[in-house]
């Protein structure tokens, strides 16, 4: 290994035990008081939206403005342009959205960083390439035309809930993001830019190959649809497009009008029952953005009680260091401390320790045991008991983080099945199955995958199918727990995971990068499922992850992946990879296996030894993601508590 001393075998035990020590020790510094919580980072569209609220709602910037600027400035890329992660190449949406921001924050046209964010975008087809988002964002301004935006009119908050396409039919994301855009569409607001409209100062014309024709199509004629994808639901989507346009410009026609008035009360009334008291929506910025947004278009001034605990919630959102001032799209209190209780757990921490004690009773005090919650549409008759990502959500708990909070509490006190906390959270789980026997993140049977091909969807992130990765998860937990009732869901699970598994041996990864992720979590379900290594589907998933183990005993795999099957389980070695590529191998491997030590050995020999991230990992990788090929995230302790996991269960496999 270039630049690193190759650890003697014998002594790769006693490393791996020193290097948990101080592994344990990091996380112990970093606690706090009663829980983990580290920052969540994505790209620079949601600082630059931040940027873009405080403008419309004529709030001060000046005090921000220097450390906003030097953190984007920070994430533009060689060629001027900004991109959704380091290691992917510039996106015209990404690229258009940080310069409006940082020309807002006052830097001038003719500044070389904007000249260079120009030249990019110009290269890139100018903004009539811009994603949806990113045209509701200029529309905001008057910089794209209001028309050029997919109609959704607000009268879809009363379609019933059997119909095909409704709000619930919606992933919980899209779903708490969309009812505030139904309000925003219905006002189209155009707020003034810092020194006026800008139909009197055209701001962003020179980054336009055309400012004349604004009026860029979003989708395809009917007929050229048909032509290419022949009669279907784009087909069908794109003719109700043309339907929606025409109810549009008629909507001021009584009994239309009034229709209309009684739709985007039934919105605002939506969005004020699911904000928190906190002033949260969904714990994740586009909701709380578009809430505030909606609530104020609907005459709600900036010190009512809604709009300024809403704004007090984005400025929780805010990070700042000697990077700059940026924002976060969530933040992970929970999924943070449950994982990081597992990784002390797993390596040997006393369960009774005060400090892991204080974070179960912490964990335990998020339980969601009130009886509301948009999962409930279709799942009536399930027990609340879930656990959601954040510190305040309680209208979308999480299968995954539930799962994860079952492993937890049953490894620090096996007795705890017995609990009224692990047996409420294992009945919601096992009522949020879905038909396919796989379990997704939100909602159950969140499908209806053509929903993706209505125009307004171009990131394909619409709906929240079974994921093998979540359903892993869920296998793991059950497995501990080992109750009768559960075994029949099991059985549908693993049956599940069966049909999921990929020509290559490997499973997909919704929620981590990504395949490695993916075949992680299936295999550590499968082996507490009882199913042998010598079953098919388990040996082609540990053949797969040893063919993808790079030479320096590590693992990784790059973003490409989601969109390149060639890149699957290929790229340099990262920390949270390599971690997740030894837990799938220890779910069934001894540590005395010859890949189990080379990625022993990677770990312990990269750990930091010095300065104030002593005992962690250095990792610049993106390896969370949001939604597959359009937005990822850096969740800033994957590098830490993953391979911590790892030191613990290599050791006790010994």
């Amino acid at each position: 290994m270039s630049g690193h001393v190759r650890l003697a075998e014998d002594a790769l035990a006693l490393a791996a035990r020193r290097a948990a020590l101080a592994a344990q020790d990091f996380l112990y510094r970093t606690q706090r008081r009663d829980h983990w919580r580290a920052e969540l980072e994505s790209n620079v569209t949601v600082t630059a939206e931040y940027v873009l609220l405080r403008q419309a709602l004529g709030l001060d910037l000046s005090g921000r403005r220097g450390p906003l600027v030097r953190y984007l400035c920070s994430r533009q890329k060689p060629d001027g342009s900004f991109g959704i992660a380091s290691t992917l190449p510039g996106d015209v949406s990404t690229t258009a959205e940080a310069y409006l921001a940082l020309r807002l924050l006052g830097l001038d046209r003719e500044d070389e960083r904007l000249r260079a964010a120009e030249r990019a975008i110009r290269a890139a087809g100018g903004l009539a390439r811009v994603r949806v988002f990113t045209r509701i964002n200029l529309a905001l301004f008057g910089l794209f035309p209001w028309e050029a935006v997919p109609i959704v009119p607000a009268e879809v908050i009363f379609l019933p809930r059997w119909a095909p396409v409704n709000a619930y039919r919606l992933a919980s994301w899209a779903r708490s993001t969309m009812v505030p855009l139904f309000v925003l569409f219905h006002h189209r607001p155009v707020f003034a830019l810092p020194n006026g409209r800008s139909d009197a100062n055209p701001w962003l014309d020179h980054l336009w190959l055309d400012p004349a024709d604004k009026r860029v199509p979003y989708r395809e004629s009917v007929l050229a649809t048909v032509l290419r994808h022949g009669p279907g639901w784009k087909a069908l989507f794109n003719t109700a497009d043309v339907l929606l346009r025409a109810h549009e410009r008629a909507r001021r026609l009584p009994p239309l009008s009034r229709l209309r008035g009684e739709a985007l009360r039934a919105c605002e009334e939506w969005i004020l029952a699911r904000q928190e008291a906190s002033g949260d929506w969904a714990g994740i910025f586009p909701p709380m953005l578009n809430g505030v947004l909606a609530l104020h278009a609907a005459g709600h001034g900036l010190d009512s009680d809604p709009v300024r605990r809403g704004l007090e919630a984005i400025e929780r959102f805010t990070f700042s260091d000697a990077e700059g001032l940026r924002v976060e799209a969530c933040q992970s209190p929970v999924w943070d401390s449950i994982l990081a209780l597992v990784g002390l757990l797993d390596s040997g921490a006393d369960p009774a320790d005060p400090r892991l004690v204080a974070a179960r009773r912490w964990i335990e005090g998020k339980q969601l045991t009130n009886d509301w919650g948009d999962w409930r549409v279709y799942d009536p008759h399930g027990t609340p008991g879930g656990w959601a990502f954040e510190y305040a959500n309680s209208w979308y708990p999480d299968v995954d983080d539930t799962a994860a909070v079952i492993i937890g509490f049953l490894k620090q006190d096996p007795a705890s099945g017995e609990g009224d906390a692990v047996r409420r959270a294992a009945a919601w789980v096992a009522s949020m199955q879905n038909r396919d026997g796989g379990w997704a993140a939100f909602d159950r049977d969140n499908d209806r995958l053509f929903l993706n091909e209505i125009p307004f969807s171009d990131m394909d992130s619409l709906c929240d199918p079974s994921s093998p990765d979540v359903t892993g998860r869920v296998l793991e937990a059950f497995g501990l727990l080992d109750d009768t009732r559960l075994r029949g869901a099991c059985r549908r699970g693993v049956a599940y995971l069966r049909r999921a598994q990929e020509p290559e041996g490997s499973f997909y990864g919704r929620w981590g990068v990504n395949y490695v992720y993916g075949t992680s979590n299936v295999l550590a379900g499968l082996a507490r499922q009882g199913v042998p290594a010598s079953d098919a589907m388990v040996a082609r998933a540990l053949r797969w992850l040893d063919s993808v183990q790079n030479a320096d005993g590590g693992w990784g795999e790059g973003l490409e992946s989601y969109a390149d099957r060639a890149a699957m389980g290929r790229g340099p070695s990262t920390a949270s990879q390599t971690a997740w590529g030894l837990i799938g191998l220890l779910a069934y491997r001894s540590g005395e296996d010859a890949a189990v030590r080379r990625g022993i050995a990677w770990l312990v020999e990269r750990q930091l030894a010095g300065g104030e991230e002593v005992g962690s990992w250095s990792e610049e990788a993106f390896t969370g993601t949001g939604f597959p090929r359009h937005f990822y995230l850096r969740y800033h302790l994957y590098r830490h508590y993953f391979p911590l996991m790892a030191l613990g269960r290599f050791v006790e496999r010994l």
